[in-house]
């Protein structure tokens, strides 16, 4: 199945796509697949609320296997951890090992928070941020004795910006841009890789909140370049990338400058009065760890 496409190939490649049984995870697993990976097509088949079940993986595999590709199909459930570890030891056990892993699968329970259970918060935390927990944390010991690891974890703008009616979903897909952040630095002396991609996509996710012609512009075909070069052997790691109908970019947390505050000023006053200094932007940093933020308070010490 595997064509010419320069240097970006998935040969000899394994790879496990959550939630790729539709919309996004399809997209991704399908085009893994045209570049010579071997794909493990995970899927409950539920509805987006995270009910029912479906042979959506079956099909996608497929059409892998139609195009002359590789690939099985998992219906273990993200939330499962036993459940993830039994899919990553039976691709292990089929073709070797796994050095992908996109976490896309994922639910919503769309309230306002004063209308929002509590049974739907956690419900939507537990898929998307500890489901994603289960399946990485079922692949890492074997990607790091094989010394090689590509994860991508999905998270959205809701999480890095907020969105209305979506309190439950927008902690958890913060929660996954942190736990890339430390993954990637836990992984990196095993060569593992760890990103975040945000995508805009018009899927069963979204269809019916975005207008017809949205829709259409915003196809998940258009996200699954950034989503698949981003668990490349070249990849780069602990990056947050935004995609959607065509347009890729980038996504930071960081930290200005600050101000440092002392005798009188140092109070609530003092915040108060400085409040313009302490958000100024001119000179903000893009720490690459959570340490960076107390050397820069001990830099301001040092040169006060």
């Amino acid at each position: 199945m595997s064509e010419n496409f320069g240097s970006i190939s998935f040969e000899g490649r394994v790879a496990i796509v959550t939630g790729a049984g539709g919309g996004l995870g399809r997209e991704y697993a399908l085009e893994l697949a045209r570049r010579g990976a071997k794909v493990v097509v995970n899927d409950l088949g539920a509805s987006r609320d995270g009910t029912g079940h479906s042979d959506a993986a079956l099909k996608v595999v497929e059409e892998i296997e139609a195009a002359g590709g590789e690939a099985i199909s998992n219906g273990g459930s993200v939330t499962e951890y036993d459940q993830m570890v039994e899919m990553v030891a039976k691709a292990s056990e089929k073709w070797g090992g796994v050095h992908i892993l996109i976490n896309n699968a994922g639910v919503l329970r769309d309230k306002s928070f004063a209308k929002m259970e509590p049974a739907d918060f956690k419900f939507v935390v537990d898929v998307h941020l500890n489901g994603s927990a289960n399946a990485t944390k079922a692949v890492w010991d074997t990607m790091r004795a094989q010394n090689y690891g590509r994860i991508l974890m999905t998270a959205s703008s809701t999480g890095l910006y907020g969105n209305f009616g979506q309190a439950n979903y927008g902690a958890a897909k913060l929660g996954l841009a942190g736990l890339t952040k430390t993954l990637a630095i836990e992984g990196a002396k095993n060569n593992i890789k760890v990103n975040t991609i945000a995508p805009t996509a018009g899927t069963r996710m979204t269809q019916d909140i975005f207008p017809e012609e949205a829709f259409k512009a915003f196809s998940p075909d258009k996200v699954a370049p950034a989503a698949v070069f981003l668990v490349s052997e070249d990849a780069p790691t602990n990056m947050i990338v935004g995609a959607g109908a065509g347009v890729f970019q980038a996504a930071y947390v960081t930290l200005t400058q600050g101000k440092l505050l002392t005798g009188d000023d140092l109070s609530v006053e003092g915040v108060a009065a400085h409040w313009d200094a302490i958000i100024d932007r001119v000179g903000e940093i893009v720490p690459q760890s959570g340490s960076e933020q107390s050397m820069t308070i001990l830099s301001k010490l040092q040169g006060r």
